[in-house]
């Protein structure tokens, strides 16, 4: 019922978010200079009533209220239109590209958490030891370089040098190795930092000195008692990088030549594609908030005082 609650509250907020959202991309793609005419032709000559055939092919001439007034009507029925330059549906685009971008954001989520949890939790165990200090300097390394920094030393080094992994493609698991890991260096150390942070917060509870008093073995301490009540915040990092990995693995693609969603959007931003760059950023949105709305419900099966509180505010 509280899940219920939750949902219906969020409904609302969420279809005028979407809404403003696209609004204020068409705009800004209608106020861009150029236009889809442009990038279709490219540097062949063309006269005036080409370009104006074409901008009367895809309802360019008419007005932005009424332009954005028909994508909307088709979009809410499910119709996002026809790729300018792909001259397909824009859905069907996207439906080529999506799974290459969710298993690169699959991989590197599950390297961040694999890395991410043990290594915060272990550093803020060791506090102030050297293992807690090695911990912190390579997170500090990691977050100075860039993905697509990384992405280049990990492509030269391990595919190009010891040729270990292909450097290209997207039809094997092994192509996904070195992206997965160069998008997940980064997001293992914020992760690093925020669930030591955590930890060390919980550590000083009265709880916790009251489990060392009995004489509680560390691990079970950290792993029984530190470990859920640090949750909420780690749970918070973890779903804005799994969102982020479904939105902005731009980088990475490009670096490994992947077919995916990110490099998709920089050719269809290129190609002044509105009805393409419309759908990719509605969908990037629409990731985040779910992803949002899914952290709140997990809040309240790891701590019944969020679901308790969530209770009486929707009593009161």
């Amino acid at each position: 019922m509280d899940f219920a609650r939750v949902a219906s509250k969020r409904l609302g907020a969420v279809v005028v978010l979407l809404l403003a959202l696209s609004v204020l991309t068409y705009a800004l793609l209608a106020l861009a200079p150029g236009g889809p005419e442009e990038a279709l032709l490219g540097d062949r000559a063309s006269t005036p009533e080409t370009r104006a055939a074409i901008r009367a092919l895809y309802h360019l001439d008419e007005p932005f209220p009424v332009r954005y007034w028909e994508w909307l009507t088709g979009a809410l029925s499910g119709d996002f239109g026809s790729s300018i330059y792909f001259r397909q549906p824009v859905l069907s685009v996207i439906g080529d590209r999506l799974p290459v971008t969710t298993t690169l954001a699959g991989f590197a989520i599950l390297l961040t958490l694999a890395v991410g949890i043990p290594a915060g939790l272990t550093a803020g165990m060791r506090r102030g030891g050297a293992l807690d200090q090695g911990i912190t300097f390579s997170t500090l390394v990691a977050l100075a370089f860039p993905p697509f920094g990384i992405a280049l030393v990990l492509l030269y080094t391990f595919g190009v040098a010891l040729q270990w992994v292909p450097i290209y493609g997207s039809d094997q698991i092994s192509n996904y190795v070195l992206p997965a890991i160069a998008l997940a260096m980064g997001q293992a150390a914020i992760l690093i930092r925020q669930t030591r942070a955590a930890a060390l917060d919980v550590a000083g509870q009265d709880y916790v000195t009251f489990a060392k008093a009995r004489g509680l073995a560390r691990l079970r301490i950290w792993g029984s008692y530190s470990l859920r009540n640090a949750a909420l915040p780690v749970l918070t990092v973890a779903g804005l990088l799994a969102a982020g990995n479904l939105t902005g693995a731009v980088f990475v693609e490009q670096a490994f030549s992947l077919p995916g969603l990110g490099s998709l959007l920089i050719q269809a931003v290129n190609q002044k594609d509105i009805p393409l760059v419309q759908a990719l950023v509605l969908l990037g949105g629409t990731v985040v908030i779910a992803v949002n709305l899914l952290v709140d419900l997990a809040y309240m099966v790891v701590d019944p005082r969020v679901r308790h509180g969530a209770s009486t505010r929707a009593e009161a």
